[in-house]
């Protein structure tokens, strides 16, 4: 298979190219460099060298330019001069087959996960709730497996967080100490989400992950790109969402080895929003995954300033780097300059770290995984500096008329873009509030609505001696009489009365 261009050897010309072996992109990578140096370009020319080999590609667009994967690039001198130093043969502009997908459905097709897949680990790190909120959140949803309830958006969390409220002594008893303010914080923290548009991502028909592996009839790899540029303002959900994703890869795909290319590429840009403030489990999660992920046919790749944002129990099962230029004008970017120089494999006619710092906009150092004669497989190259090749797509943003354009040829539009509503935990306890209400009611409108004998005599009783909300025909009478017993006429009237309804004789 052929290999993915990454640019041309700067340090050793007649070394020639720089390449990627697809038989070891699912060995993980690293992009890293200051604003500005190519990054972006660097990822862009990396997806459309998978999609080219039939590979699926999924990152997020933090600025808004990788949207421009879709479209072909513009002719320039820039890019001409580049292809001819480099010498591309085949070069022309073309774009690559993209679905665009957004958390908040206005710049591609909605994103949705149901709240159960999501988990109460990932929803507490989203909500930002502390250890003893977090637990609360472990009993409601372990209270909804018991109970059978499904929790499928955020409508559905809350209602069970009512019944908790409501039903807290037990629960408490049954599960473990739930407090009325811990609750009543998980329920501020899913109105803020909610204010923030993050209600949106719970929900249905829920991402089916066999849409994000597509192919297009010619064998080339569809490559997802979801728009980030106002997801990464919210950066616990960011994080947590694309955390979420490669977990249940890491769940659903099966054991493949080592393929002759990868099932999917997944890219993490922005990757220090994946591991700040990530509390030691999570981080542990984190490692796991992306150390067995590779077995499941996934690459990941990392895309971050520094190198040494990435934790160094994964950086280390990093394989192919591509390091931009890196300004040491502070005491943190000299320390990060020394990291990123140490992670290389040494090259002798290269000094890497003094190199890092004089790298030019579309340069960097490259080391990629090698079949080096004598030395074995998938082995460290030596690290060179690169001229990075441009990729074929645009570089920069598209237009809205472009991107609907886009969205209208996509094969999974009429499957994602109308959100479905079915039963679940919501509505299930609301009609069971509504059957018990009824049911407390039933004996009460038995009574009011008597038929028969017993029905009349009630009746009777109630107009006679009244009931407690109503004065009976006796007391009416009685005070009545009362106010005129003074006078012969008042008694005779009151006998008269109450001999005619018992059956005495009025004297």
């Amino acid at each position: 298979m052929d290999p993915i261009l990454v640019g041309k050897s700067v340090t050793t010309p007649e070394s020639g190219n720089v390449h990627l072996l697809p038989k070891y992109g699912n060995r993980h990578g690293l992009v890293a460099g200051a604003t500005g140096t190519g990054k972006t370009v660097s990822l862009m020319t990396l997806a459309e060298g998978f999609s080219r080999i039939g590979v699926p590609v999924f990152l997020a667009d933090v600025k808004g330019d990788v949207a421009g994967l879709a479209v072909p690039g513009a002719d320039s001198v820039g890019v001409r001069e580049r292809v001819a130093t480099i010498g591309i043969a085949d070069y022309r502009g073309e774009g690559s087959p993209t679905i665009f997908w957004d958390l908040y459905g206005r710049l591609g097709h909605p994103v949705r996960t149901t709240v159960s897949e999501m988990g109460p680990t990932l929803l507490s790190r989203i909500l930002e709730l502390n250890d003893t909120q977090g637990g609360v959140l472990d009993i409601t949803f372990k209270l909804a497996d018991d109970r059978g309830l499904l929790l499928l958006d955020l409508d559905d969390l809350r209602a069970l967080l009512a019944l908790v409220a409501e039903q807290r002594k037990a629960v408490s008893t049954e599960y473990g100490l739930v407090s009325a303010q811990s609750i009543g914080a998980i329920q501020r923290a899913l109105l803020r989400l909610e204010q923030e548009g993050g209600a949106q991502f719970f929900g249905e028909p829920a991402l089916e992950l066999a849409d994000l592996m597509r192919t297009t009839p010619d064998g080339r790899g569809v490559i997802g790109i979801l728009a980030a540029d106002q997801l990464v303002l919210k950066p616990r959900l960011y994080s947590s969402f694309l955390l979420w994703l490669l977990s249940e890869l890491f769940e659903a795909l099966p054991e493949v080895g080592d393929l002759d290319k990868p099932k999917l590429v997944f890219v993490f840009d922005e990757a220090h929003l994946l591991f700040k403030d990530a509390p030691a489990a999570l981080r542990q999660r984190i490692e796991q995954v992306v150390r067995i992920i590779r077995s499941k046919g996934v690459g990941v790749y990392f895309c971050s300033q520094f190198p040494d944002d990435v934790p160094d129990e994964i950086l280390g099962q990093l394989g192919n780097r591509v390091q931009h230029a890196l300004r040491a004008f502070t005491p943190r970017d000299q320390k990060a300059v020394r990291t990123a120089a140490q992670t290389f494999v040494a090259n002798p006619a290269l000094d890497v770290a003094q190199t890092i710092s004089q790298l030019g906009t579309g340069e960097a150092l490259v080391s990629t995984l090698q079949d080096v004669p004598g030395q074995g497989k998938g082995v460290p190259m030596a690290v060179e500096r690169t001229l990075v090749a441009p990729p074929r797509c645009r570089m920069g943003a598209i237009t809205d008329a472009e991107r609907a354009q886009v969205r209208a040829g996509s094969p999974v539009g009429a499957k994602y873009d109308a959100a479905v509503n079915r039963e679940s935990a919501a509505e299930r306890l609301a009609q069971r509030a509504e059957a018990m209400s009824e049911q407390a009611q039933a004996p009460k409108a038995k009574d009011a609505d008597g038929d028969g004998e017993r029905g009349l005599g009630r009746t009777m009783k109630d107009a006679i001696f009244g009931t407690g909300r109503r004065q009976g025909m006796i007391e009416t009478m009685g005070k009545q009489a009362a106010r005129t017993v003074g006078s012969q006429i008042g008694r005779q009237i009151l006998r008269g009365v109450l001999g005619g309804i018992f059956g005495g004789k009025s004297r």
